[in-house]
């Protein structure tokens, strides 16, 4: 338990502080939705998609329901299915695999690089078979991936690139040339905007990404029933329509995301700074296009128990991820050989964030939590 004779405890992100600077804002964008009476897939989509579009340098952004869906969808929109597999990152949520499983395919494991957390290229091409149809980078923590490196090797094997960029709206891909934005660089990229996402809503949404206008056409048809046109369906679809309301409350915060990815930015590089005398403490490398969806450290001792003694000293630290995606769910896939994210699972923890002020308390608090350790 918490010492009650400490400040409040410190959560992993507070959003309080982004509802209290937008409110009225977000007042009126809601009231503007009620009072239009269109719920489902109107005014407010179609310009949240153009805004993005805008934002992204992409020709296509299509909203949905979720960045589940929109890996779903757009493993579906680029024609993997059932004796496709799918080659990707066994650290990750469980989303990422899931979704190659859910459309038929097999998704096999390539480890990651240990100071990035993302695929390793170097290990792609090894895992490429007559069956393998697609590759699904993963940016993660809001790190791009080396997509230079994979879209070579994709390029060479006639393989599709579906980028699982939940984490990282926002993030460039400097390894390529202008660094382009994550989600913009594969034939599709996917989105999330869960609500602590560096674009969050305030309830579940996603979006998909592509500058292919037949891709676009057919995730349009497959995240409604497979259908464009009221009752004439060309396929099983699915029912994923992002709403109004997500849409309305999206469109306020996107004008913020880029100074608020700065101010990630910013608090990593003074996490680094004030803990660097730790020497139990290591940081990942860290690169050009970083958003910081979590600031994530490798602890060199017994992480389970600096995990228990920060929540004991009201530091509410989280392990992202404490098993990799390929050993769960009873799913009969491969787990494949992946050493170095096997080691990531037992080291990795994800200090607070607070994007939004308040970062000099923030940073003193976890500072002495973690020397009272």
């Amino acid at each position: 338990m918490a010492d009650p004779t400490h400040n409040p405890p410190i959560h992993m992100l507070n959003l309080a502080p982004e509802i209290h600077e937008l409110r009225d804002e977000l007042k009126q964008a809601i009231d503007r939705v009620l009072d239009s009476g269109s719920f489902i897939l109107g005014a407010e989509v179609r310009a949240f998609e153009s805004e993005v579009a805008q934002y992204l340098g992409a020709q296509h952004a299509i909203g949905l329901n979720s960045g589940t869906d929109a890996l779903i969808i757009g493993l579906r929109a680029l024609g993997v299915g059932p004796g496709d597999e799918v080659i990707t990152s066994p650290f990750t949520f469980f989303a990422s695999a899931e979704a190659i499983a859910l459309v038929g395919a097999t998704p096999v494991f390539v480890d990651i690089e240990y100071d990035s957390f993302n695929i390793d290229p170097d290990l792609i091409e090894a895992a490429i078979t007559p069956r393998t149809k697609a590759i699904m980078p993963i940016h993660l923590y809001g790190r791009p991936a080396s997509m230079s490196r994979i879209m070579d090797i994709a390029r060479s094997y006639n393989l599709k690139v579906i980028e699982d960029a939940a984490q990282a709206f926002g993030a460039r891909a400097h390894d390529l040339a202008g660094a382009p934005f994550a989600g913009t660089i594969g034939d599709i990229g996917a989105f999330s905007f869960y609500p602590t996402k560096n674009l969050g809503a305030y309830g579940d949404a996603g979006m998909v990404t592509t500058d292919d206008d037949d891709l676009a056409l057919l995730v349009r048809k497959l995240r409604s029933h497979g259908s464009i046109v009221p009752y004439e369906n060309e396929m099983l679809g699915y029912n994923s329509r992002m709403d109004e309301l997500q849409a309305a409350i999206l469109r306020v915060k996107l004008p913020h995301v880029e100074r608020w990815n700065n101010q990630r930015r910013e608090l990593a590089a003074a996490y680094k700074s004030e803990l660097a005398d730790v020497p139990w403490l290591e940081w990942p490398e860290v690169a050009d296009g970083h958003v910081f969806h979590q600031i994530t450290v490798r602890v060199k001792r017994d992480r389970d128990e600096f995990v228990r003694l920060m929540r004991e000293a009201g530091v509410m630290v989280n392990v992202y991820y404490p098993r990799l995606a390929s050993q769960l769910g009873d799913v009969g896939w491969e787990v494949g050989v992946t050493p170095t994210a096997a080691h990531a699972v037992r080291e990795v923890v994800s200090l607070p964030i607070l994007p939004r002020g308040g970062q000099s308390a923030l940073l003193a608090n976890v500072s002495k939590a973690v020397r009272r350790d």
